[in-house]
């Protein structure tokens, strides 16, 4: 099979459902892309709701793609973090029924060869069962996080799970996971996180139905955690990233360059640390005050992203060196040669492009995954460092303690920073030989499509 002239005729048609999130519809839009550039005459379509068809659908894409949608019977984006719980019960139990409908409807023409659901679409092995289409799991969070969510019941056998332990025991029981403090595992036993686990519970539990399953990350960066799934899951996996649009690197901007590159086409190499912490009201607002004040003192050159706030940024950081915006092309920002550090909350489609880019992290997480992949950066990869929390995460972090951390983690003459960059330089380098025509991604993408046909 010569996958850059023809998909195979078993695999005509692929239908993509990502959950209705940024972090999750990025990665499966990365990964059709892919698919689409490797087997030309394969056709995609991308299922989303109407209201995230108007956010993403003049984005640039591939002609064999395209979009159905479904009416928008959940909460809006817009304002789903104010009630997350519920947003995830309504994606759980209202989806299903107009995806089905879709499928009858619309998408039986060809039928599809496959459907690629997020893993955190409960119903998606279900709806492809009744109607006897194979369908693929994408996992868009690290391998290593969804191994330590499938074997959780490890940390109730070591007691780690319904009493308060010291956050400095150590964790190294569990298969893929390297040794780790208590505190660097999100809580999955206690509070909201124990909500959200017991929500996402149920997925995991879907799992094994599925034909196989697809991991956003590259072999090379969690091989551990991606080879312990040959014993807790009878079915294939393969990695299949960084799921990022580092192709998209290649495209010559039409027209005038944006005016943040200008900018950072002006600083010196390596002296700017992109920033970018979520929305403003991420943090409290008591945390972000001390994070502006010390990021500001710190005199620091830095390009900040602010999704939500950024008029208040503007006025905070008047005068400093730095430059405010509410939306950049992170993963180009990142590959400038100005930008020598990425504060970064660690989401993992960030933490995945901070690795491409070869760029250290200065890491801030928040809350569920974020909290294991800070962990990774710091220890496993030792590309990063850390804005240290308090053992009271309530207590905030200063400002003179965020100023001193900034101008720290940027001192290029730092042997400390000087071995950090070496390594996120020696990863950058792992990262993008996975998708080389002869790496590790590009391979496990055409042994999953054999998979899915049964070619050989």
């Amino acid at each position: 099979m010569d996958p850059t002239q023809s998909s195979p005729d078993q695999l005509s048609h692929v239908v993509a459902m990502p959950y209705p999130g940024r972090g999750h519809i990025n990665p499966m839009m990365n990964l059709c892309k892919r698919l689409v550039q490797r087997y030309p005459d394969l056709h995609v379509t991308f299922v989303v709701t109407e209201e995230w068809l108007g956010f993403i659908g003049s984005d640039p894409k591939p002609d064999q793609i395209h979009f159905a949608t479904l009416p928008n019977l959940i909460p809006s984006e817009l304002v789903r973090a104010k009630n997350f719980i519920g947003f995830i019960d309504a994606v759980y139990t209202i989806l299903e029924e107009p995806f089905e409908k879709l499928l009858d409807d619309r998408l039986n023409s060809p039928p599809p060869s496959v459907i690629i659901a997020d893993t955190y679409l409960v119903w998606a092995v279900r709806v492809g069962k009744r109607r006897n289409i194979p369908v693929v799991s994408l996992w868009t969070m690290s391998a290593t996080i969804l191994s330590f969510f499938l074997h959780s019941d490890l940390l109730i056998s070591h007691g780690h799970a319904l009493t308060k332990p010291s956050g400095d025991e150590i964790v190294d029981y569990v298969p893929g996971l390297s040794p780790t403090k208590l505190r660097d595992l999100p809580p999955i036993f206690e509070g909201y996180s124990h909500r959200l686990f017991k929500k996402a519970k149920l997925c995991f539990d879907e799992l094994s139905g599925a034909k196989c399953l697809l991991f956003t990350t590259a072999y090379e960066l969690e091989p551990k955690a991606i080879e312990a799934y040959t014993s807790k899951l009878d079915i294939p996996v393969y990695a299949i990233g960084p799921s990022i649009p580092f192709e998209e690197l290649h495209v010559e901007n039409e027209g005038r360059e944006s005016d943040y590159i200008q900018w950072l086409d002006e600083q010196p190499e390596g002296s700017v640390i992109y920033i970018s912490q979520g929305s403003f009201l991420s943090v409290s607002k008591a945390q972000m005050e001390e994070i502006v004040v010390g990021v500001r003192e710190s005199g620091v050159r830095f390009l900040w992203v602010a999704r939500g706030g950024e008029l208040k940024l503007k006025e905070a950081f008047e005068g400093s060196s730095g430059v405010v915006v509410s939306w950049c092309d992170q993963l180009r920002v990142l590959c400038h040669k100005a930008v020598g550090g990425f504060w970064t909350h660690c989401g993992f489609n960030s933490t995945l492009e901070g690795i491409y880019s070869g760029v250290p992290m200065l890491v801030f997480p928040l809350i569920w995954d974020q909290i294991l992949n800070a962990k990774m950066i710091v220890e496993d990869w030792r590309i990063g460092m850390r804005i240290k929390r308090s053992k009271n995460r309530e207590l905030l972090i200063g400002r003179d303690e965020i100023k001193e951390v900034v101008k720290r983690f940027m001192d290029r003459e730092s042997e400390e920073v000087k071995e950090m960059r070496r390594m996120a330089c020696d990863l950058s380098k792992i990262s993008r030989g996975a998708v080389a025509e002869s790496g590790s991604s590009v391979a496990n993408i055409d042994a999953f499509v054999r998979d899915i046909t049964n070619t050989n």
